[in-house]
C-alpha cells in the first residue's frame, strides 16, 4: 500500500505545471496542424445594450498585433485560412462556461462566470474544432452605464467598446496564443526585436520556458547578461533539457548578484524535478552548507532540495533546521522564510527516504 501511495505522489510531483498542461489533449496530427498556422482568420463581434455594434475596430486591433508575430491576417471567410481567431466584445458579458479544472481555469485570465460586465472572451477554431483555450479579458469596471455617467462619455455601450478596444492594445494575446500553437521561433524573433519593450521580453521568455521550448536555450543564455532579463531566464531554464544545469550550477557559485544566485537555484529545483536528475542534488548541498550563503539564496536551494527527494539531503536538511529554530526572531521574515522551506524539504526527503 506505502509503495501504491508513493507512486501516486511522485507523478503528481512530475506532473506538468497549469501553464501548458492544457497541450496534453491534442492530439500528434493537432499538434503539428498547430505548429504550422500561418494565416488566420480574425472574426469579431460588439455586442452592446443596444444592439450589435461595428465590430471593425475591434478586429482591425487584433489583426494588427497578431500581424507583429508574423501571421497573415485575413477577415474574409471566404479566403483560405489555417485557424480563425474569435473575438466576442460585450458591454454585459453573457457567460458562456468556463474551462474544465486545472490548466486555463487556474490562470487570472481564464472566463469567469462571475464577472457580468464588459469583457472580450478570447477563443479559436482549428478547422472546425472548438479548442478549449480560452482568455477573457475585462475593463476595470463592471457597470459601463456608471461609468460612463462618471466620464461623462455618452452612451454607455460605446464607451464600454472604447476601454475594451484599449485593454486590447495592451493584452498578450498574441504571446499566449502563439505559445498555444507551439511556434516558439515567432517568440524568439520578437524577443530579438528592437523595438520589444523589456516587459514584454520578460513575457516571451517565460512563455518559452512554459513551453519547454529547448531551441531556445541559446538565446536564453545571451538573455543571461541583461540583468532586467536574467532572472526570468533563468526561470524558464529551469523547464527546458538537461543541458542547461552546468551553467545554472555556475551562475549559482559564481554570480555576484544575490537574486540571479536564488534564481539559478530554483531552476535547479525545477530540472531536477522534471527530468529525475540527482546530479544537481551535490551542488546544492555544496551551496546549503556554505556558511556564507545568503539566507535568500538558502531559501531557494532548501526549497530545490525538496524537489528531488534524496537521502544525501536528509542531515544537513535536520542541522540546518536546528539551527535556524534555536533563532527567535519573529519579525524576521526572511528567516519566517527559509524555516518554511526547510520544513517542508525535510518532509519531502525523509518522507522519500521511509518508502525507498
Amino acid at each position: 500500500m506505502r509503495v501504491f501511495l508513493l507512486s501516486i505522489i511522485c507523478a503528481l510531483a512530475l506532473l506538468p505545471g497549469p501553464s501548458w498542461a492544457y497541450r496534453d489533449y491534442f492530439t500528434t496530427d493537432q499538434k503539428a496542424q498547430l505548429a504550422k498556422i500561418q494565416t488566420v482568420l480574425v472574426d469579431a463581434i460588439a455586442l452592446t445594450d443596444q444592439g450589435a455594434m461595428d465590430a471593425g475596430p475591434m478586429a482591425n486591433i487584433v489583426a494588427r498585433r497578431l500581424g507583429e508575430l508574423g501571421y497573415t491576417i485575413v477577415q474574409d471567410r471566404t479566403k483560405p485560412h489555417d485557424a480563425v481567431f474569435k473575438v466576442k466584445c460585450e458591454q454585459r458579458k453573457t457567460w458562456e462556461g468556463t474551462t474544465q479544472a486545472g490548466g486555463d481555469a487556474d490562470l487570472p485570465d481564464a472566463p469567469s462566470r462571475l464577472w457580468k460586465g464588459p469583457a472580450c472572451q478570447l477563443t479559436y477554431l482549428l478547422g472546425d474544432l472548438k479548442i478549449k483555450w480560452q482568455r477573457e479579458l475585462h475593463t476595470s469596471f463592471e457597470d459601463a452605464v456608471t461609468a460612463a455617467q462618471s466620464a461623462q462619455a455618452g452612451e454607455p455601450g460605446a464607451y464600454a467598446m472604447v476601454k475594451l478596444q484599449e485593454g486590447l492594445e495592451k493584452y498578450e494575446f498574441p504571446l499566449l496564443l502563439t505559445a498555444e500553437w507551439g511556434q516558439p521561433d515567432r517568440l524568439l524573433k520578437l524577443l530579438d526585436a528592437a523595438d520589444t519593450s523589456q516587459a514584454r521580453k520578460v513575457k516571451i521568455i517565460s512563455l518559452l520556458g512554459e513551453m519547454q521550448a529547448d531551441e531556445a536555450l541559446p538565446r536564453l543564455k545571451q538573455a543571461l547578461q541583461d540583468r532586467d532579463l536574467a532572472k526570468q531566464a533563468l526561470a524558464a531554464m529551469g523547464n527546458l533539457g538537461r543541458e542547461g544545469i552546468p551553467l545554472l550550477i555556475e551562475i549559482m557559485n559564481t554570480s555576484p548578484d544575490l537574486e540571479v544566485q536564488a534564481a539559478a537555484a530554483k531552476g535547479l529545483g525545477q530540472l531536477g524535478g522534471l527530468h529525475g536528475d540527482a546530479s544537481v542534488v551535490s551542488p546544492l548541498l555544496t551551496k546549503l552548507k556554505d556558511q556564507k550563503t545568503d539566507w535568500s539564496v538558502l531559501t531557494e536551494v532548501a526549497w530545490a532540495l525538496g524537489k528531488i527527494p534524496d537521502k544525501r539531503s536528509i542531515q544537513p536538511l535536520y542541522e540546518l533546521d536546528r539551527k535556524l529554530q534555536a533563532m527567535r526572531d519573529p519579525e524576521n521574515v526572511q528567516l519566517k522564510k527559509l524555516k518554511e522551506a526547510v520544513f517542508w524539504s525535510i518532509k519531502q526527503c525523509d518522507t522519500w527516504d521511509q518508502f525507498s
